[in-house]
């Protein structure tokens, strides 16, 4: 009986390599069709994965991913890795600013063809640093991290760019009319900043550190900012025709773009904390170390499982 992979997380979670890996295939047929130059190196994305086995315990000790910016296989990796570092970024920040309090911000703009979306992905970036030059937006702020989001609409054949800002601002905000900012403030600064003839949907909401249901509020707003930055079920749906078209748009508007980016004392902790070196996925880093764990005193030793196309899973080597 062929031994098939199956990675538990220590709450008991099965890790979705499987599920990935067939998205991953998928998208791979579709670089190759639209002629990309890294199409082999998205097909051979995570073939081989060589995890440190000790007891029932996998992790990851070595593979090779592609990066791609579309790649599910990557994606799914990336916002896991960014989620954690933003969860270290925003302790940090409390630890050194007690008083200072967070604010989810969603900002929307109406949305755009499949040939404007480059330009307005581009447009929406620029604006995004004129509203905080604003003295009211600019008094209170300590640092903020912001991300992208695309969603596709099946129906206009459109596509949705929304900008995802978690800030983090001085206890003052709140104080009085003078530093406090309204909702629909916020929809009249975004509307100046991004030079628009109508008035911009806007969502603000303080997030808060404290414990509710299990999770807190503020790590749900960090989840929110790292998550993909478009989801593979709006470009894989198994239609080729017109799954081609949407990531050949996709692929032209988020090229040379950045999926987070950082400002303010949010910035200067990501750096204190050497988080751009974490950046390369295919290092074993924080991982256990083959021969003996010292922690528990088991043999670690190498299992490797390498994808098989014909029976579309991961197989022991």
């Amino acid at each position: 009986m062929t031994d098939i992979l199956k990675d538990v997380t220590v709450y008991g979670k099965e890790q979705p390599w499987r599920e990935r890996k067939i998205a991953c295939a998928m998208y791979g047929e579709y670089v190759t069709k639209l002629n990309y130059k890294k199409s082999a190196r998205v097909v051979e994305c995570g073939e081989v994965l060589r995890f440190a086995s000790s007891g029932s315990e996998l992790r990851l000790f070595q593979a090779w991913f592609c990066h791609s910016r579309l790649c599910p296989m990557c994606n799914w990796r990336r916002a896991r890795k960014q989620s954690y570092q933003l969860s270290l970024i925003i302790n940090e920040a409390l630890e050194q600013n007690p008083s200072g309090i967070f604010l989810f911000l969603t900002l929307t703009e109406k949305n755009a063809t499949a040939s404007t979306l480059k330009t307005e992905l581009q447009n929406m970036n620029a604006s995004f640093y004129r509203l905080f030059q604003y003295q009211k937006t600019s008094k209170n702020l300590l640092g903020y991290v912001r991300s992208t989001e695309i969603t596709f609409n099946e129906k206009n054949q459109t596509y949705h760019q929304h900008a995802h800002v978690l800030l983090f601002m001085k206890s003052t905000y709140f104080r009085d009319s003078q530093n406090y900012i309204k909702q629909a403030e916020w929809s009249k600064f975004w509307k100046r900043a991004r030079k628009l003839n109508y008035e911009p949907i806007v969502n603000v909401k303080r997030v808060r550190p404290n414990v509710r249901r299990g999770d807190t509020s503020l790590a749900s707003s960090a989840r929110e900012v790292a998550k993909y930055q478009v989801k593979s079920t709006d470009y894989l749906t198994g239609s080729e025709s017109r799954d081609l078209k949407v990531v050949g748009t996709l692929e032209n508007a988020l090229n040379h773009t950045r999926q987070l980016s950082f400002g303010g004392v949010l910035k200067d902790i990501r750096q204190q904390l050497k988080l751009d070196d974490l950046d390369n996925d295919d290092s074993p880093q924080n991982l256990i170390k083959l021969g003996i764990n010292p922690a528990t005193g088991q043999k670690v030793t190498e299992v490797d499982y390498v994808w098989n196309p014909v029976s579309n899973n991961y197989e022991k080597w």
